[in-house]
């Protein structure tokens, strides 16, 4: 899919609440919402991005989202939460694709946005037969991106659902979907950005009477006298050719056949090392190059969001973005959006039930 950006207000807030609400979209003017987002212009062939209430919504104008886009956001968030929230809707039954979005420096090139693009932050479901089915949680630390160690499973329903990441000055974080702590954790101990804290003591060494071997040769289990290790053994009913001339072809030989009474190469049977002492425990101790970051969670000229995604079956639908400094208002937020079009997704499905097909 191609990128797309747009700029919005730094610090605008709510009347009714001390939250600051960097950017917030719902494409409820109509076309107007092209005049604030930019195409990139990356490649030809990127794919088209248009304002549609899918297949099925609650409301024509409130649930009609922009596929497959991209956008633009704030500035500096240190000292203050980060919140990153929108609705996604893989309406297609999506096979393999991304529904992730990406927060990006002001530096950005937006007309040139691609995934080469260096960005801050990259989050949401990313799903791909069998196997992949997660939240991505990359962040980017000292110009290198940095994923979240943890294995976070993502929504893979057809329904619209809510996603939200939340970034505190204590490098805590938090990943709901639809308004539930799906996972939370410490930015230290959930990605690699640091030296570990202790490392083994390099003038430490094992005594040569440590045995760590679990498990040795049992001595008294020998080899049976008929087990026949040969793989392969001569075809001895093979004959050779009439029509065989040694002189052009070479002295004949029997081909090779695989041996039926073949069982593998014979190993003895292992038995409890009586010696085995367990896993040496090497002595830690702390890492020189080790350093506390108490700034991890902090990004400076936040100011683009974007959507660059690759999907083999294009449909999916994005709404209701929001990047604000308030977790009550996000999730607020999130109920009064998401909450809205997930009474009506469970209207529908109960719709097309058998029983009201009967």
């Amino acid at each position: 899919m191609g990128p797309l950006a747009v700029a919005l207000l730094l610090g605008a807030a709510l009347s009714a609440s001390r939250a600051r609400v960097y950017f917030r979209e719902q494409f409820t003017d109509g076309a107007k919402w092209q005049n604030r987002w930019m195409n990139s212009q990356y490649k030809a062939d990127l794919g088209k991005f248009r304002l549609t209430a899918g297949k099925f919504y609650g409301d024509a104008v409130k649930d009609k989202d922009i596929l497959h886009s991209h956008s633009n956001v704030m500035k500096s968030n240190k000292g203050r939460p980060l919140v990153i929230q929108y609705t996604v809707k893989h309406e297609q039954k999506i096979d393999c694709g991304g529904g992730y979005v990406k927060i990006f420096p002001s530096n950005l090139d937006q007309k040139n946005m691609s995934g080469n693009s260096q960005y801050y932050i990259m989050f949401g479901p990313d799903i791909c037969g069998s196997e992949t089915k997660k939240v991505h949680v990359i962040l980017n630390y000292k110009s290198k991106p940095h994923p979240n160690k943890k294995r976070i499973r993502c929504k893979v329903d057809g329904f619209t659902h809510l996603y939200t990441l939340i970034l505190r000055p204590d490098q805590t974080y938090e990943v709901k979907i639809d308004n539930e702590i799906v996972e939370s954790g410490n930015l230290e101990d959930d990605w690699d950005f640091l030296p570990p804290r202790k490392i083994n003591d390099p003038t430490a060494k094992k005594p040569k009477d440590w045995d760590d071997v679990a498990q040795i040769d049992d001595p008294n289990d020998v080899k049976p006298e008929d087990w026949d290790e040969p793989e392969y053994i001569l075809d001895t009913s093979a004959e050779k050719p009439e029509d065989w001339d040694n002189a052009t072809q070479g002295e004949w030989q029997a081909p090779m056949i695989k041996n039926p009474l073949y069982r593998g190469a014979w190993k003895p049977s292992k038995i409890d090392n009586p010696n085995y002492k367990g896993i040496w425990p090497w002595p830690q101790i702390a890492n020189p190059n080790y350093s506390t970051d108490f700034n991890i969670y902090s990004y400076e000229n936040i100011s683009i969001l974007g959507l660059d995604l690759w999907q083999v079956r294009a449909g999916t639908i994005f709404d209701n973005f929001l990047v604000t400094d308030d977790e009550e208002y996000a999730e607020d937020f999130g109920d009064e959006t998401w909450g809205e079009t997930k009474v009506m997704d469970e209207i529908l499905t109960s719709w097309s039930s058998p029983f009201f097909a009967r």
